[in-house]
């Protein structure tokens, strides 16, 4: 996905037609095309921006694209996100991704996903003061977990 290329599309024939394109070369592609970007579609400029940051950031990494498939399929796992999981697993075997690969990088989010938990959890029961994810964004406005 050419960047400028994608810009100078918009700025000819506009944004809906252009989330239009983007929408059926997302289903050529993958064969479907994912619920968030259906309703991004609804307004085009928020697909588009969004498309052209994905693009930005697989099109500028050196990782390979099978490896970009399953770190997403892990990701998805982790947030219990199960239509993730599903796109990304359909992508990453398309990408060469194997059975064994698919079910290690399950594993591994699982993992990760569960030392998250307990970290969260302990911290609590410690006493540690405020969870970093009562912090907001590090500001030192703090709530404590107890304040909600």
């Amino acid at each position: 996905m050419d960047f400028e290329k994608i810009l100078a599309r918009v700025a000819e024939r506009g944004s809906d037609a252009i989330a239009g394109e983007l929408l059926r070369e997302i289903e050529a592609e993958y064969g479907r095309v994912p619920l968030i970007f259906e309703r991004m579609s609804e307004r085009p400029e928020i697909l588009i921006s969004h498309l052209l940051y994905k693009g930005a950031v697989t099109e500028t990494t050196r990782l390979e694209p099978k490896v970009i498939e399953l770190i997403s399929l892990a990701v998805g796992a982790a947030l219990k996100c199960s239509h993730c999981v599903e796109y990304h697993m359909q992508s990453a075997m398309a990408k060469g991704a194997t059975r064994a690969e698919i079910l290690e990088v399950i594993l591994i989010a699982g993992m990760l996903a569960n030392s998250a938990v307990l970290a969260d959890a302990y911290r609590v029961v410690n006493g540690s003061g405020p969870c970093p994810s009562c912090d907001i964004n590090g500001t030192g406005l703090n709530k404590t977990c107890s304040d909600e």
